[in-house]
């Protein structure tokens, strides 16, 4: 069985709720996983705005996570579960989408990584250049779940 996400507050490729983003309460939704493969010491999870007029935009960086875990709360904080980075706005933990208005939708790619190592080795608020790093040669499988949001 391959790794699945799941992100129950709305469809894949569906719009994400206000609640989770930056014109509502910016929490970041449940996610749940499973089919984790044989292997899987912790994981890992990226989530990013390609569509950011900036270039691609990080919301959330959350890596050594332990394989026994299965999902996440929604208003997950930092040290709940694994270590956490800092995101683009400039801080540690989930930072829901708040795309420039008038901007159109912009997808919102919430990204998995089952890994073979307990820790990563990164220190807490390490940035996304440093966790793509850390992951090379890491990563036993991904999965991906996107939404979308735009603000009008």
């Amino acid at each position: 069985m391959p790794l699945k996400l799941l992100i129950p507050a709305f469809a894949e490729g569906g719009t994400i709720p206000k609640l989770h983003t930056g014109e509502g309460a910016d929490v970041s939704p449940a996610i749940e996983w499973s089919g984790a493969p044989a292997g899987t010491q912790s994981f890992a999870l990226i989530v990013d705005d390609p569509d950011a007029p900036v270039g691609t935009w990080t919301h959330w960086l959350l890596w050594d996570v332990p394989a026994s875990e299965h999902s996440l709360p929604q208003g997950s904080k930092p040290g709940t579960a694994g270590v956490e980075g800092v995101n683009d706005f400039g801080r540690s933990g989930y930072g829901g989408p708040m795309p420039p208005k008038g901007h159109g939708p912009h997808r919102y790619f919430f990204k998995l990584f089952a890994l073979d190592v307990v820790s990563l080795g990164l220190r807490s608020k390490s940035r996304r250049a440093d966790v793509d790093q850390a992951l090379k040669g890491h990563v036993l499988a991904a999965a991906q779940y996107m939404g979308r949001f735009e603000r009008r």
